[in-house]
């Protein structure tokens, strides 16, 4: 008897679980699904890329006397050295969405630490806080990113993902503190303090619950930062480009080999490609949550009226009828 009523329990919970991840889907803005879906692919792509690649990334043919075009037993064409290029875009998504994935983890940590402290607590320490995150701010991130990344050559993607957090967390502490001012004044937040709360239960349990779109738009911002400036510097060969298959590191052999000149043009397409539908839906994703956190552009998503001949928006001031005003 028991037994029978913990499955039905379980199968209630289970019930009210998915019940509630599909209200949570249907009240997604279009931006958002479009964008979860396209992200969700990539991560299929991570995850069984090296599985369903038809060749290994680093094999080559040493009978080959030049780049070939797609063909039926090379979809996405061939590099100069054999080499299969879908392959290589299977392997690389994982290490590029992996490098963004880490730095996103690690950044929004620190942003939130930061953010939340320094929001919360004001006074010294948040300008302690703040003066640390505005020289952060204000240093050149692509020439520190070079020379630092100079002194670790072939480290991996793990160095990678540190320096970029490094240089990506200020800007979301600066919009998690300023949220976290405006929410410390509410009511809820005083009647917890004055039962005698502890700082860290109201800021983990009364403040950061309310913060979670914020932080979510911010970890997605710091990965598609992360994943644009990876690229960028696997391209200019500042990046691990011996060991590591990432998207990067088919632009830079692509470009070093002669691609443009020759003509090659499927070896950077396909990369540049996947670089883009992966930004896209990061972008997607970041505008659908910041959609979603935002009443006015929620009530607004995709919907107009019509006043008489007039198309009004409803982030246009309000309308008055003339005659309505000349009454």
């Amino acid at each position: 008897m028991a037994v029978a009523v913990q499955t039905l329990g379980s199968a209630a919970a289970a019930r009210t679980t998915l019940t509630r991840w599909r209200g949570l889907w249907h009240d997604l803005p279009l931006k958002a699904k479009v964008g979860a879906v396209i992200i969700t692919l990539y991560i299929l792509i991570a995850i069984l890329g090296p599985t369903i690649a038809p060749f290994g990334p680093n094999v080559t043919n040493p009978n080959a006397v030049s780049a070939t075009g797609p063909t039926l037993h090379h979809l996405f064409g061939t590099t100069n050295d054999g080499g299969d290029v879908l392959s290589q875009v299977l392997v690389g998504v994982r290490w590029t969405l992996l490098l963004g994935l880490l730095t996103a983890c690690f950044a929004t940590i620190v942003s939130v630490l930061v953010g939340v402290t320094a929001g919360y607590l004001a006074g010294a320490a948040d300008e302690s806080l703040m003066l640390v995150a505005n020289v952060f701010l204000v240093l050149p991130a692509l020439p520190l990113l070079i020379v630092l990344l100079g002194y670790l050559p072939n480290a991996g993607e793990v160095p990678t993902a540190i320096v970029l957090s490094v240089l990506g967390w200020p800007w979301g502490a600066r919009v998690i503190r300023a949220q976290t001012m405006a929410l410390r004044r509410r009511d809820y937040v005083a009647a917890a303090r004055e039962t005698g709360e502890r700082a860290w239960r109201i800021i983990v349990f009364e403040i950061i619950p309310n913060e979670v779109s914020l932080i979510a738009a911010s970890f997605i911002g710091v990965a598609l930062y992360a994943i644009l400036t990876s690229v960028a510097l696997a391209f200019i060969g500042v990046a691990d480009v011996s060991n590591i298959n990432s998207l990067g590191v088919i632009f830079y052999w692509a470009q070093s080999q002669g691609a443009v000149e020759n003509g090659w043009w499927w070896w950077y397409v396909a990369p540049g490609v996947a670089v883009a539908l992966l930004g896209m839906s990061l972008v997607l994703l970041n505008f659908g949550l910041d959609e979603l956190g935002n009443p006015r552009l929620r009530e607004g998503a995709g919907r107009r009226n019509r006043l008489g001949r007039r198309r009004v928006w409803p982030t246009d001031p309000t309308p008055v009828l003339r005659g309505e005003a000349a009454a």
